[in-house]
Order: structure tokens, then C-alpha cells, then sequence
């Protein structure tokens, strides 16, 4: 694994994972559709859409946008669509 991971506890994001992240939240940049689902806090859907890697290593994106990502960049889709509208109004 590369050196631009998050870890928490025994699990893990993908360090191909953390540039979707990062545009999101630096740029308002939407993210497919695993990463919207778990930024919505849809458990459903990001199980649904999340490949074997990203399945078992669920808790460790529920862990990084609760204690590194601004509260006010995740919890619905509202609130994801809000985000992204706010980073595209200010020029990103």
C-alpha cells in the first residue's frame, strides 16, 4: 500500500480512493457513486456499490469523514448537494 492511505483501526481507504475524497472536499468535485453513497451515510448503497476492497474496509471511510472531513460536508444527500453547490459557487 502507498503512503496517501487513512487508517482506522484494522481497516483502511484505498490510496486510490483518497484523490475522489480530497476532490470532494476541497473542490466540491461529486465522487462516483460508492463514495457518494457513504458521504449520504446510504450504508445500503455504498454496500451495494463498493468492490471487495471497499466492502471490508467500510468503517475506515465512516471513521475518516466523521473525525477528518468538515461536518458540514457529509451526513445526506442534501447535505452532499449543498457542499458540492457551495465549492462550485466559490470558484472551487
Amino acid at each position: 500500500m502507498g503512503e496517501n492511505i487513512y487508517r482506522f483501526q484494522d481497516f483502511y481507504i484505498p490510496e486510490r480512493m483518497m484523490g475522489g475524497i480530497q476532490r470532494y472536499i476541497e473542490q466540491g468535485i461529486e465522487p462516483g457513486s460508492f463514495l457518494s453513497a457513504i458521504i449520504c451515510n446510504d450504508l445500503k448503497g455504498a454496500c451495494a456499490q463498493a468492490d471487495d476492497e471497499n466492502l471490508r474496509n467500510i468503517p475506515a471511510y465512516i471513521a475518516y469523514f466523521y473525525n477528518e472531513s468538515p461536518m458540514s460536508c457529509w451526513g445526506s444527500w442534501k447535505i452532499m448537494e449543498r457542499w458540492m453547490s457551495i465549492k462550485n459557487e466559490t470558484g472551487r
